[in-house]
């Protein structure tokens, strides 16, 4: 069972809202052809959020069910752009086979994965007061997320968040201190857009944990896989 990783589909599919001024020429095409050619169904797609320009679940239901489609079980957090996000019940009312993370985690096989949407880390060109509310909420939604799971077990325990896990200075933040005192194997995240952004982000290994940044345009919109 591999393990996949991809982020910031902003998939538009009910009211299209094209990405080519970014330069992101057909990109669901060229991420759909390498998904259903690399991943088979008894592997995991991890969506590390920004999946739909949606403002309502109805208007996200389309793109959703593309996804539901793909081969592999697929794990999904919240990103900036997800206004469409409701209750985890509402969701899998409509998608069972999807998994949805918010103050929960997903238990499969060989993975145990726990993630929040996260948001900017303190730094100091940015960081207002409510920043600091933001911040401080998500690092507990990834608390509660961790908190729900009690299995002590020998399986690969990964980490999503859709921000960036620490600042454009790379220092610790309260998110890496979680993902290493409570073991992570692997961190992805997304958000970042564009060579400049890219160039802010850490990847790499980093206290024992593996940080990815699977943004669709950084990884030139085809998955990363984080373990085979």
């Amino acid at each position: 069972m591999a393990l996949f990783a991809i982020g910031d589909l902003h998939m538009s599919t009910a009211f299209p809202k094209p990405m080519d001024k970014f330069g992101w020429i057909n990109h669901m095409d060229s991420i759909i052809q390498d998904w259903k050619d690399r991943v088979h169904i008894e592997d995991v797609v991890l969506l590390a959020g920004d999946i739909s320009w949606a403002m309502r679940l109805e208007e996200a239901k389309e793109d959703l069910k593309i996804l539901n489609e793909l081969p592999g079980t697929k794990v999904i957090i919240r990103g900036n752009h997800d206004y469409w996000w409701t209750s985890v019940k509402k969701m899998k009312a409509l998608f069972p086979k999807l998994h949805f993370i918010h103050n929960n985690h997903v238990e499969l096989k060989d993975y145990i994965i726990f993630g929040t949407r996260g948001w900017l880390c303190p730094n100091e060109q940015q960081f207002s007061d409510d920043d600091r509310k933001i911040y401080e909420r998500e690092v507990r939604r990834l608390r509660n997320s961790i908190d729900s799971c009690s299995f002590q077990g020998d399986k690969k325990r990964i980490l999503m968040l859709h921000y960036p896990p620490m600042n454009e200075q790379k220092e610790e933040s309260d998110f890496t201190r979680i993902a290493r005192e409570e073991k992570m194997d692997i961190v992805c995240y997304g958000h970042l857009h564009g060579r400049a952004s890219h160039e802010t982000a850490f990847t790499g290994r980093r206290e024992g944990i593996d940080y990815r940044l699977v943004s669709c345009d950084y990884l030139h919109f085809k998955l990363e896989k984080l373990l085979d």
